[in-house]
C-alpha cells in the first residue's frame, strides 16, 4: 500500500463564515457544550445554498471549521483542563496540524443561507469547511475510556480561551 507524499496539499474552501460576538480568540468559550445558550449564526455562501435542503429537520449540527486565527501548529500542548504537556491528538487544542476544529451546535432556525445556532465556541469570521447533521445513534457511542480527561469533566463550566494556543506561526510542527 502506498502513502501520499507528506507535502501533498489538500485544498479546502470555506462554505461559509460564522458571525459571532467574539472578535478575538481570547475569551471565546473553549467547548460548545459549556455554553449551550451562546447564540451565533453561519452565513453559508450562495453557491452552497442547495446543500442546505432539509437541514432544518435536525436539532444539532456538526461544523468542521478552520482555526484561522491560530498562528501555531504544535504536536505537544498544555490543554485547558490540565497542567501537563500532552500530545495534541489527545487534546481538543486549536494549535494542531491543519488547525481543523469541530463544534456540535444546536440549530435554532434557517433563513435562506443563514443558519442561527446555539452553543457557539467560534470567533467571528471562522471559516466553516463542512456541515454534517448530528445523529446520536451514529455520533454518540456508548461511554468508554476518556484518557487523561477522566475526573476532569465534573462541574465543567463555561471556560474561556486564554491565549495559550494562539501565537506566532514560527512554532510550526515538523
Amino acid at each position: 500500500m502506498s502513502t501520499p507524499a507528506q507535502d501533498t496539499a489538500i485544498l479546502c474552501r470555506p462554505i461559509g463564515f460564522v458571525r459571532s460576538r467574539f472578535h478575538v480568540p481570547e475569551g471565546v468559550p473553549v467547548q460548545a457544550a459549556g455554553v449551550p445558550h451562546e447564540n451565533a449564526s453561519l452565513e453559508v455562501l450562495p453557491e452552497y445554498a442547495a446543500g442546505l435542503r432539509d437541514i432544518a429537520g435536525f436539532d444539532h449540527l456538526i461544523f468542521l471549521t478552520h482555526f484561522h486565527l491560530c498562528g501555531q501548529e504544535k504536536l505537544e500542548v498544555t490543554p485547558f483542563l490540565d497542567d501537563q504537556v500532552r500530545g495534541v491528538f489527545a487534546t481538543r487544542a486549536p494549535a494542531r496540524p491543519n488547525r481543523i476544529g469541530l463544534s456540535v451546535v444546536r440549530l435554532l432556525s434557517v433563513d435562506g443561507c443563514l443558519l442561527y445556532f446555539a452553543g457557539n465556541d467560534m470567533v467571528d469570521g471562522t471559516p466553516v469547511l463542512d456541515i454534517k447533521p448530528y445523529v446520536a445513534r451514529f455520533d454518540a457511542p456508548a461511554p468508554g475510556r476518556i484518557g487523561w480527561f477522566e475526573g476532569r469533566l465534573d462541574g465543567l463550566d463555561a471556560r474561556r480561551a486564554d491565549g495559550r494556543h494562539v501565537g506566532p506561526a514560527d512554532t510550526k510542527a515538523p
